[in-house]
Parts: C-alpha cells; structure tokens; sequence
C-alpha cells in the first residue's frame, strides 16, 4: 500500500485562528476544526458556511494559486445554472506562520459522487454536460498550460505505453488510445476543470450540486474533461450527456475523450494501490470503455 505524501508543514489550529485574525479578522473566532486531510491539502471547518484550505505540501501551493486566479473567472458560469464551486472568499497570503497561499472558501453540502451506482449518476448527465458547456469557453493565453491535462494525446503516448504493456489483458484501453491518437487533434483553448472524477463532483437529493476541487484546472483541449462520462454513467448515461451538449464537441473531439478515458483509466489501475475507491473507478471506466 502507497501512504499519502507526509505534509511538509502541518498547521494547528491556533495557527489558523493568528492568520485569520491578520486577513479577516471576523472570522478568527468562529468555530475551527480539522476536517480532512488529502494527498495535496488540509481542509478546516470555519463556522457553518466556510473553510480554510491550505496545501501540506511546497508541490500543491501552485494549486490553491490556480483556484484563486481561475475561479473568479469559471465559477459565476456555474452559478447561473445552479451548480457551485468553491469560488474563493479570501485569497491568503504566506505568514509567519504558513510559507505558502492559502484559501478560504464556502462550505459546500453534498457527497462526492465516489462509490455511487452509475444508474443513479446517470441521472444528472445532462447537468454536468450544460456545466461543462459553460465552463469551456475561450481561456486567456496567461492560464498557464498543465503538464499532463488537455495536451495533444501524443504528449503522453510514452507514459500510457508503458502502462499499457503493464494493462495488456485491457485491449479496449489499447484500442480507445490508439484511435485517439489518430483523430484530428483541436486548435480549441479553453478553461478546463482538469480533474473531472467523481470525487470532485458533489451530488445532493439525486442532483449535481457542484464542482470541486479546480487546483489542476488549466486551458485546453475540452476532450480531457469530457472524458469523466465514461468514469461516471452507465450507457444511458453517457448518451443523454452526449446528447445534452448540443452538437458543442464534434466527433474527433468525442474519441480524444475516450482515449484520454482510458488513460485516467489506466492510471487509476496502476497507481491506486492505496485507494480502493478509486482503483474501482478505474475497473469499471476500463469495463465501460470495453462497452462502448
């Protein structure tokens, strides 16, 4: 079994309450507690309605930069149509106290959708298909690029053949990558969320509710987020979220989508040892691209 990363700096409590006081200083009385601790962050519970967010590690302060820059910019979109994100009330800075940006955001209600039937996901395709439809807009050429999300397909072919020699008995993830590679690449560049599993998305009383955790969005090819239908929704599923975004993404862009599918899949298959949630959706991503 992997171990998360050890945090590179930990913060108590007495420490969050000092940099409250310095930035807001009306919310460093409110009720604080520890409330999860991630791979790349450590979340507090500010009173009822908000959360401090902070990275653990030197690696993730540029993700809590990205949600502060981005947010502004994506995050009414979603609003609009009833879906929130976890749009910054407070971009902190480094203190004597904490090296690196911080965030305190609203608190949002609802579950991920982790571990839940793809029928009953299947339900709210045709939201998270208007959300994204709203969320992939022209980005501005400073939204840095990532490394690995929304790239050219051929960027990554090294890395997915070596998984792929480790995934052999997986034809269809072989299969979907190879007709991706091949599909007419786009000139599109748009914001993307850039980490679309469910873990990110929360849902409440059978509805999308909202999308979390923007640290990898970047711009690029719409494809990489397009990809989550098949992490998602049964068959039914995947259609009615096809059919919800409006003739919006053309063919090429469909079968990118499911080639980059199946390299998500392929690296929750390999590197989720520590996570059987996760290595789950791997398995049935892998078995839902095998479908179609």
């Amino acid at each position: 079994m992997v171990d998360s990363p050890a945090a590179e700096h930990r913060v108590t409590d007495i420490q969050i309450r000092r940099m409250l006081q310095e930035a807001a200083p009306e919310w460093a009385g409110l009720p604080l507690a520890r409330f999860a601790e991630g791979w790349d962050n450590a979340l507090w519970r500010l009173g009822p309605d908000l959360l401090v967010r902070l990275p653990r590690r030197a690696v993730a302060a540029p993700l809590i930069v990205n949600e502060q820059h981005a947010l502004p910019e994506v995050g009414p979109a979603l609003t609009a149509i009833g879906i929130r994100t976890p749009v910054p009330v407070l971009a902190g800075h480094p203190t004597v106290d904490f090296p690196w940006p911080w965030s305190v955001v609203p608190w949002i209600e609802g579950s991920t959708a982790l571990g839940l039937p793809r029928s009953e996901n299947s339900l709210w395709a045709p939201q998270l298909a208007e959300a994204l439809r709203r969320v992939h807009v022209y980005a501005p050429r400073d939204v840095a690029d990532n490394p690995v999300r929304g790239r050219a397909l051929g960027t990554r072919d090294e890395a997915m053949r070596d998984r792929l020699q480790t995934l052999a008995r997986h034809s269809s993830l072989r299969r979907a990558w190879s007709a991706g590679l091949t599909a007419p690449p786009t000139d599109e560049r748009v914001w993307i969320h850039g980490d679309l599993h469910p873990g990110n998305l929360l849902v409440e009383d059978g509805r999308l509710v909202a999308l979390i955790d923007f640290g990898d969005v970047t711009a690029g090819d719409p494809a990489y987020d397009l990809a989550s239908s098949w992490m998602l929704f049964d068959a039914a599923g995947r259609e009615a979220f096809r059919a919800a975004t409006d003739e919006r993404y053309d063919d090429a862009t469909w079968v990118r989508a499911r080639a980059w599918a199946a390299y998500i899949a392929s690296v929750l298959l390999t590197q989720s040892d520590d996570r059987p949630d996760y290595r789950a959706v791997g398995v049935s991503t892998a078995e839902a691209i095998d479908a179609g």
